[in-house]
């Protein structure tokens, strides 16, 4: 049986290079693994009372229910004001409740970060890792994922062009995998 990996990619924007960055990684999924986007348009801002006064939204079961079925997770974010966008935020929050009930808990999971200019991200990266300790997910130490000028990286097509990036980024994919098979379920 393949072993699920959750992507989530931290934009919303339909041409978001952490879409594209999302897409690009299924042409490295391993052989035993399934690699799935995890789509995080129409989840809801989170409100508590959801789960206190049980009315759920729909979309809130959803991501619940398809983040339970993975068995670990890759998170693609760009950087917003030096930290991780919204969107990531809120989905990292909505899977962590009601408490006592996360959907992230031991999940082996890696942090791509990028952007369009030199620091790739850093900020969000560093802050996302921060949640994933609080989330109990052993998070990918090495390589470090930070992908520079992005938007240089993709042609017209919306394809990964061939470069050293490229290559980074499969070997990225190979470390996680490895990385993964070393702490599932754990």
């Amino acid at each position: 049986m393949s072993k699920v990996i959750g992507i989530l990619a931290g934009s919303l924007r339909k041409e978001s290079f952490s879409k594209k960055i999302g897409k690009a990684l299924l042409d490295f999924t391993p052989e035993g693994f399934d690699f799935k986007l995890i789509d995080l348009n129409d989840i809801p801002l989170y409100n508590q009372d959801f789960d206190d006064h049980n009315e759920v939204p729909e979309a809130i079961t959803k991501f619940r229910t398809e983040m339970s079925a993975v068995d670990g997770v890759i998170f693609i974010t760009p950087e917003y004001n030096r930290s991780v966008p919204g969107v990531m935020k809120n989905a990292i929050d909505v899977g962590s409740r009601p408490y006592g009930k996360s959907v992230w808990d031991k999940k082996p999971a890696a942090i791509f970060s990028n952007s369009p200019g030199n620091l790739s991200a850093f900020g969000a990266n560093h802050h996302l890792r921060q949640s994933l300790v609080f989330l109990n997910m052993p998070t990918m130490q090495q390589p470090e994922v930070y992908i520079a000028h992005v938007n240089d990286l993709f042609d017209e097509e919306g394809q990964l062009k061939e470069s050293g990036t490229k290559d980074f980024i499969k070997t990225a994919v190979d470390s996680y995998i490895a990385w993964f098979e070393k702490n599932v379920g754990q």
